[in-house]
């Protein structure tokens, strides 16, 4: 009889693959560990890991179910080129979109479209009240994501003190959510989960060992859901403060956060 296999989820951007900006987090510049490119975007490199963390990553898609999970549309992920060759399932659109092979799965798709809107307000009227309380003096771009939630790109330092908060009260009884990450402010329908979609991958995959990593308040449901979670030392959740019992808070910043979640994937998974 075949064991089980371990399904990992681990969200993207900032927790294993940083951007040059987020790799200041890290270090000064002469210590700096070598890098491997993974993402291209308008004929310019975007996205990084270390090169340690390459070999990990190829490593773990041997040995597991891995399963990228993350906020990106599916056409942000698809630019995308980890390590150790394409990953049967992806989550993308904050699990609005389940890949199978790189194809939407059109259910799964349909079923989560159908409860968002019985359950909350909707994708308009959230976009018009950000339009109405965001100010152009700090305000760069308004956007949707695959016609199921909406973001803002900011000038962060000039973002007022307190309004993501009084946004996320406004967004609360509506059945919305808001998260801050970087330069983005993100409104995502509650119903909208990477915790939903990835119990799904292990229904289908026969998975009864769930690990995950995230660093946002978007990835919390995630963590919540896995038998056992990692998050870095920088991030929404770090500097929230963000806890929970099976989810352990990684001293690590940056780059080498991204590193030490792969270490400790691979080191549960084998146990």
């Amino acid at each position: 009889m075949s064991t089980p296999p371990v399904l990992v989820a681990s969200d993207l951007d900032r927790t294993l693959i940083y951007s040059a900006a987020a790799l200041a987090l890290t270090m000064p510049d002469h210590r700096a560990p070598r890098l491997l490119c993974v993402e291209v975007h308008e004929h310019k490199p975007l996205s990084y890991v270390t090169e340690h963390a390459a070999r990990l990553l190829a490593e773990l898609k041997s040995a597991t179910v891995f399963v990228p999970t993350t906020t990106r549309t599916r056409k942000q992920y698809q630019r995308i080129q980890l390590p150790g060759g394409p990953s049967r399932f992806a989550i993308c659109a904050n699990g609005g979109h389940l890949l199978v092979d790189g194809v939407s799965d059109p259910d799964w798709a349909r079923s989560v479209t159908d409860r968002i809107a019985a359950e909350c307000v909707s994708l308009d009227e959230v976009r018009a009240h950000l339009r109405a309380v965001a100010d152009p003096a700090w305000l760069r771009k308004e956007r949707i994501a695959e016609d199921l939630f909406a973001y803002l790109v900011v000038e962060r330092e000039l973002l007022p003190e307190g309004w993501v908060k009084e946004l996320a009260l406004w967004a609360e009884p509506r059945g919305w959510t808001v998260s801050l990450q970087g330069r983005k402010i993100y409104a995502v329908p509650k119903p909208l989960t990477k915790s939903a979609a990835v119990r799904e991958v292990a229904r289908r995959t026969g998975a009864e060992l769930t690990l995950a990593a995230g660093d946002s308040l978007l990835d919390a449901d995630l963590l919540l859901a896995a038998d056992q979670g990692w998050r870095p030392g920088h991030g929404e959740l770090a500097e929230a403060g963000w806890q929970a019992p099976c989810t352990e808070a990684l001293a690590e910043r940056g780059v080498l956060a991204g590193e030490e979640i792969l270490r400790r994937f691979l080191a549960r998974a084998a146990s």
